[in-house]
């Protein structure tokens, strides 16, 4: 009997760096400021009303668009925030993270022969779901140093086949922002075409030093034609909970959900029940968000002042990208191993979010959602370099 042929879908794709340097950090007992995750514990009153929806016979199947209570909490957030009316009933999808909602809104969407066009450097699930859905990845190199869209290279990119243009703000992994000027840019750029948007916001409550979040969901022209993901997790220091959200059109929303329907179909309800609640009982806490990470943002930056690698501003998520030009002729992924082998400090390579990064360069970045004693001691490593 022949063995069956398995034709990869994914020939280029491996296990995620994010998983890698987390083992390769447990296996050489090396600080982990790696995988993106907060080492705090969401909020007192939010754990206690999970316990509650626990024994309170919510734990069954959840609608497929999620809890409408949760559903119109989100919608009364994004009216707060955003100033925009969203339908709870046909324009708010609760997700499984904002990674299930960005791939539900590319597999709705993309098909063969369309063009998904990405900024680099980004998130590493962008591509490979665009691939599964048939569809071919135009990768634009964001400008240096500053991350900032380059206007002319996007122009080029879009074109008759683009199907899909995909943003994030703030953004992983540099933690630059979009201005309210460039969203009326992005507007007038996308205005002519038939392409739509994809605004992964993840950390949209993340930003710094008195900068606000510009949403696409404020931008009345913009959100027409897109879906705009946010996370709980990031939020709520709960990324475990892997609950996330998408707000689009009516049209589009069908569509993403005929994708959700049979991707998960419907997340956790006493999670969904619990955030519901809180999100109407503590509607201040993702406004005290920005102090709190900026603060931890500060204090790496202080304790990895005197080490002889080079912090580029961020100005919003919960990462900080360091320069070690000066330290190291090696390039930066081989520079992320020896620092995590040798000097056991656990970074990410820009470059493992890049199809091909510039010539030279050489940016690691660093989670900083971590308390001071983790911080102290990779920052202690760091200045020993």
């Amino acid at each position: 009997m022949s063995k069956p042929a398995l034709e990869s879908r994914l020939p280029g794709v491996g296990t995620t760096i994010f998983t890698v340097m987390s083992q390769l950090a447990a296996q050489h007992g090396a600080v982990n400021l790696a995988q993106g995750f907060p080492d705090f514990e969401p909020p007192e009153r939010l754990r206690a009303l999970v316990t509650q929806h626990l024994g309170s016979r919510h734990n069954q199947y959840a609608p497929m668009a999620g809890v409408l209570a949760l559903r119109e909490a989100i919608a009364e957030k994004v009216a707060r925030e955003h100033g925009r009316i969203a339908s709870a009933g046909d324009e708010i999808t609760v997700t499984c993270g904002a990674t299930e909602a960005l791939a539900c809104a590319v597999q709705a969407t993309v098909g063969p022969g369309d063009e998904a066009v990405l900024l680099e450097p980004c998130y590493d699930s962008y591509e490979p779901v665009v691939t599964l859905a048939g569809g071919r990845a135009v990768r634009v190199p964001l400008l240096r140093p500053a991350f900032a869209p380059d206007w002319e290279a996007l122009a080029r990119a879009v074109g008759p086949r683009t199907r899909l243009l995909v943003v994030n703000s703030p953004h992983n992994p540099s933690g630059a922002l979009l201005e309210p000027a460039e969203l009326d840019r992005l507007a007038a750029l996308l205005r002519p075409t038939g392409a739509l948007l994809l605004a992964d916001e993840a950390y949209e409550h993340v930003t710094f030093d008195g900068a606000g979040h510009a949403s696409v969901n404020g931008h009345p022209e913009l959100r027409e034609r897109a879906f705009v993901v946010t996370s709980f997790g990031k939020t709520f220091h709960a990324t475990g909970w892997k609950v996330g959200a998408c707000v689009a059109p009516p049209a589009l929303t069908a569509e993403l959900r005929k994708v959700h329907q049979f991707l998960t179909f419907a997340i956790a309800t006493p999670l969904q029940h619990a955030l519901a609640d809180f999100l109407r009982e503590a509607p201040e806490v993702p406004g005290a968000l920005p102090a709190f990470y900026q603060e931890r943002r500060d204090r790496f930056l202080s304790l990895v002042a005197g080490s002889r690698l080079r912090a580029v501003p961020a100005r919003g998520t919960y990462f900080q990208l360091l320069d070690c030009a000066g330290v190291t002729e090696l390039p930066e992924g081989e520079f992320a191993l020896e620092l995590l082998r040798t000097h056991g400090v656990a970074a990410i390579p820009v470059s493992a979010f890049c199809r091909t990064a510039p010539a030279g360069e050489r940016l690691l970045r660093f989670c900083f959602a971590k308390p001071d004693a983790v911080l102290e001691a990779a920052a202690e490593r760091l200045r020993r370099i």
